[in-house]
């Protein structure tokens, strides 16, 4: 005696190809369709229908639905599906809350490294680095030599370099 399900299987097997081709014209996407199909038989299997007089006609209909959800789901922005090489294009650019946690933790690590520079060095350096002024500009705000900037960016760095090379043994 074959069950209400048995039956359905074997409609399901029959029609496997149909419902992909059917949801692939509809959805314009073949991963989808190969999904939405699998998900076909998870939900007609899981109904606790009566006897189905069409199973080909009700496996079409379930997934039908199925794509009206999904395309639903889209069209009000809920849902993404897209080709691998568009995801990184609409993929959330901001990182991840491990990855701001360790940029904060290196943040710190060089504050604190520029903290032991000397007052002069530490300055010339804010202004090069964060302020992004050049040699010349450093010298004229500073009211120094535009060879004695560049020393103490040299120092700055070097003391910089040695104090990360401490830290990384």
């Amino acid at each position: 005696m074959t069950t209400f399900r048995d039956g359905l299987f074997a409609a399901f097997f029959d029609h496997q190809d149909g419902l992909k081709r059917f949801l692939r014209r509809r959805l314009g996407n073949a991963a989808l369709a190969e999904d939405l199909t699998q998900e076909t038989w998870l939900r007609a299997a899981a109904a606790n229908a009566a006897p189905i007089e069409n199973p080909k006609s009700y496996l079409f209909r379930v997934a039908a639905n199925l794509a009206n959800d999904h395309l639903r789901r889209a069209r009000h922005g809920i849902e993404l599906q897209g080709q691998e090489s568009v995801v990184p294009f609409y993929a959330d650019p901001r990182p991840s809350p491990e990855q701001q946690a360790a940029g904060r933790s290196e943040l710190q690590r060089l504050l604190r490294a520029v903290d032991g520079l000397s007052p002069r060095a530490r300055e010339v350096f804010i202004l090069a680095k964060v302020h992004e002024l050049s040699h010349a500009e450093i010298a004229l705000r500073l009211g120094i030599a535009k060879n004695t900037v560049m020393v103490h960016m040299a120092n700055a760095l070097e003391y910089l370099h040695m104090h990360f090379q401490r830290d990384a043994d």
